[in-house]
């Protein structure tokens, strides 16, 4: 075999062994290796300064593995292979790859085309740019009012014969705020942009010229005319109309859309694929790229299969529900007296007598429903605040009438009688008196039983040399 491939072909290996001992292994998740890199990019960014509850490295080993055992389990499901979830997956690759891409070819072509709508836009008449004074009139202005105006305009116009500095002049009396802290200058115009009498007065003047008092819709005008002269060359506007189109939302997008669709087109391939190429060569590059990307695939997977496999189905499961709070009832104890009803407001006091009577022996989930049944189509005589469970301060009519508070209380205009119905509780009596608490508790419970099976379904090996290494290499 020959000498120098010999040579290279070790030095090869030893390059290899020296990245993988660069990057080593830090643990393996059913089957699936996991580099100490990309452990130590998580457990920075939720160690990190500001963090109240910081893990040590080795404590944080446990929480990663749960993590990546949840993102197993959604691959098992198929999580990864539905429309919405790949979708949404695609739409984070883009963000990260597109920014990267670069398309001058398209870049060129959407600026000259700009160009050209724009000078189209502008015709072959001169563009302008002028300094102006205004004294701003209303439309409506009373007889004396417009002679003030007049008077101001004219006696503003004779400083300006007789030699003082126009800039200076609009600064100190122009009314017009935008214009009149640059000196009185207006950014540079064409024809239809500007009020026709304005317009046509600027038109008839050359450079360094000065209009005399210019009466339009906004008030009295003097111009003064700096330079015209036709739309610039396409070369003098280059620079600007890249920085803009650069700035445009979803230009980049576009640009990159539009490089990805010709090399498809170039290599007879989809632009799937050649999207995933530029991405596959964007993250061998960047690791912080390719961190993202992962955190975001795992982090997308892990929450939609604890969303589908537990905490949807343990916040519906009410058998589970009612049997956990019976278990736990000591820890939901109240500190004080709780009332669970509801609050009705009516237009008469005996709608309210009305709704008690149509409520019993319904359950309390349907008395709100029951109560508006009240209303005709042409009189709302009552209106419900939703069935609750509230402690003093919770609610001001709750206070008054369940409470019995002495505050005195502001009625409704349109339903200025109020009561309560429902009835006071020393201590929950089901889950329902405390359903946040209890759905979040059985939540967990369920998540950790979820977790348990998982450690036991996919097989785990940590390799604690790596750990003890995290940034300590």
């Amino acid at each position: 075999m020959n000498k120098l491939f010999l040579i290279a072909l070790a030095m090869f290996a030893t390059a290899n062994l020296m990245a993988q001992d660069n990057d080593p292994v830090i643990m393996n998740i059913n089957g699936n290796d996991i580099k100490r890199s990309e452990f130590e990019y998580s457990y920075n960014k939720n160690n990190s300064e500001g963090v109240i509850d910081k893990k040590d490295v080795r404590d944080y080993v446990q929480l990663y593995v749960d993590y990546k055992l949840k993102v197993e389990a959604a691959k098992d499901a198929g999580i990864d292979t539905l429309t919405n979830i790949r979708t949404e997956l695609q739409g984070y690759r883009e963000q990260i790859v597109y920014p990267t891409i670069e398309n001058p070819l398209f870049l060129e072509d959407q600026a000259y085309k700009t160009y050209i709508n724009t000078k189209n836009h502008y015709g072959d008449v001169d563009l302008l740019t002028c300094q102006h004074i205004l004294i701003l009139m209303r439309q409506d202005a009373t007889e004396q009012q417009q002679q003030e105006a007049k008077q101001r305009i004219d006696s503003i116009y004779q400083c300006v014969l007789a030699g003082e500095d126009f800039g200076e002049l609009a600064t100190n009396f122009s009314q017009d705020p935008g214009s009149a802290k640059n000196g009185g200058k207006l950014p540079k115009f064409g024809k239809g942009t500007m009020i026709p009498e304005f317009q046509d007065a600027a038109y008839a003047l050359q450079p360094g010229e000065i209009s005399e008092p210019v009466k339009t819709a906004a008030g009295w005008h003097i111009i003064k005319m700096i330079e015209r002269g036709p739309f610039e060359s396409y070369e003098f506007h280059h620079d600007n109309i890249v920085k803009f189109l650069n700035q445009q939302q979803g230009f980049r997008d576009a640009a990159a859309e539009a490089l990805i669709d010709s090399i498809a087109k170039e290599e007879n391939v989809s632009k799937e694929v050649v999207f995933e190429r530029l991405f596959n060569d964007m993250i061998a590059k960047d690791d912080e790229a390719k961190n993202l990307a992962q955190e975001y695939y795992d982090g997308t997977l892990m929450f939609e299969a604890s969303k589908t496999m537990v905490w949807d189905k343990a916040q519906n499961d009410k058998e589970g529900l009612t049997s956990y709070f019976k278990k736990n009832k000591k820890q939901y104890m109240w500190d004080a007296p709780h009332f669970r009803g509801v609050v009705v407001h009516a237009k008469e006091p005996q709608y309210i007598d009305q709704a008690k009577k149509l409520i019993k022996g319904v359950e309390p989930s349907e008395w709100a429903t029951k109560i508006v049944g009240l209303n005709t189509a042409t009189d709302k005589v009552v209106r419900v605040e939703k069935l609750g469970v509230f402690k003093k301060g919770d609610n001001r009519f709750v206070d008054k009438h369940a409470f019995k508070s002495s505050e005195e209380l502001k009625e409704y205009n349109e339903y200025p009688y109020s009561n309560v119905i429902g009835k006071m509780l020393k201590k929950p009596q089901t889950y329902e008196d405390v359903r946040g608490q209890v759905v979040a508790d059985y939540q967990k419970e369920k998540e950790n039983e979820w977790v348990r099976s998982l450690r036991e379904k996919y097989p785990v090996k940590v390799n604690w040399d790596v750990v003890d290494t995290v940034n300590n290499h």
